[in-house]
């Protein structure tokens, strides 16, 4: 029987969070708020980063296009978790599970791409003040962005064409509120090791391959500020890369302990837990991180206040 024949397997049952349905509301109302915070919190910097021309820098260039990943990849996920929560079957059709797998692993592909790009701005920007705003330029962070969205999309495409080709045969019943990649593949009724291999050595290439970038930057970073004589200076030095820092740190350790590793199937509550963290709250707290911790973020946010509230009175 070949591969396509043998896949009976119309859709998917998400579990989700199985708790009485009263339960079931209130997380509901819970990830909805959520959500709604993460959308908005996300839109509020790429607005502000776009109307401000204090903000029109490659820093907060990248900062954009974080926001962006962050409301695509938690809507990959939130809205149909959302509607299962309520739903009496909590379904996902088997185009639409394979399509929701693949656009949230894209999104947070590139999105350690892109902390390694950010990285390397923060280094040219430190280390190399006086010849930063010849290197870093508008066509060079373009260039850099690019790269990071198109090699997070290959990154994750062969494993993903690779997976809708596998025979399924039932049961079709996922142990997760969304179509993640190890309880899915576990579904498929043929040996899996071989693209299991492949995961693996994708996560690790992909995660601890950024990371090295990242953390190499960091410590010529550190290195550099160190040197700045006075304390001012190097409060200041600090601060500029303390957002960046915090982001990145919560990133590439729920993802290395979840992704990295040869076989996931042996801790599946716990990756739902920890993917509860990484996919819906991790959005929702960047914008705060980077807000509150960033003057010229926290001065554009009470100019723009200013402005809507002078438009009201005026109005």
């Amino acid at each position: 029987m070949g591969m396509e024949n043998a896949t009976t397997v119309t859709e998917f049952l998400l579990l989700g969070f199985v708790y009485s349905p009263d339960l079931e509301i209130l997380l509901f109302l819970l990830f909805l708020l959520v959500y709604v915070a993460t959308v908005l919190g996300n839109a509020l910097i790429i607005v502000l980063i776009c109307m401000d021309q204090r903000l029109h820098s490659p820093m907060y260039f990248f900062l954009s296009n974080l926001s962006f990943i962050e409301i695509f990849m938690t809507t990959c996920v939130v809205p149909k978790m959302l509607a299962n929560l309520l739903a009496e079957k909590k379904a996902i059709s088997f185009g639409g599970c394979f399509a929701q797998s693949y656009f949230y692993f894209f999104m947070g592909s590139t999105e350690f791409i892109l902390f390694a790009a950010m990285s390397f701005d923060r280094y040219m920007a430190i280390c190399y003040p006086l010849r930063y705003p010849t290197l870093m330029t508008g066509t060079v962070c373009v260039k850099m962005v690019i790269g990071s969205w198109i090699s997070g999309f290959f990154s994750v495409f062969l494993s993903t064409v690779l997976k809708v080709r596998l025979p399924y045969c039932g049961p079709n019943v996922i142990n997760h509120f969304f179509c993640d990649s190890a309880p899915l593949l576990h579904l498929a009724c043929t040996d899996i090791s071989l693209i299991e291999l492949l995961d693996f050595v994708g996560s690790l290439i992909l995660l601890l391959g950024s990371l090295s970038f990242t953390a190499t930057s960091y410590v010529y970073i550190i290195t550099t500020i160190l040197k700045i004589p006075s304390a001012k200076g190097r409060k200041k030095a600090f601060a500029t890369c303390a957002s960046h820092f915090t982001v990145v740190s919560m990133g590439y350790g729920i993802s290395i302990f979840v992704y990295v590793r040869p076989s996931q199937s042996d801790i599946m509550s716990m990756n739902k837990a920890l993917a509860v963290f990484s996919g819906i709250l991790t959005p929702l707290l960047n914008p705060f991180i980077f807000s509150l911790r960033n003057e010229q973020m926290k001065e554009a946010l009470r100019d723009a206040l200013k402005r809507i509230a002078s438009k009201i009175k005026d109005g």
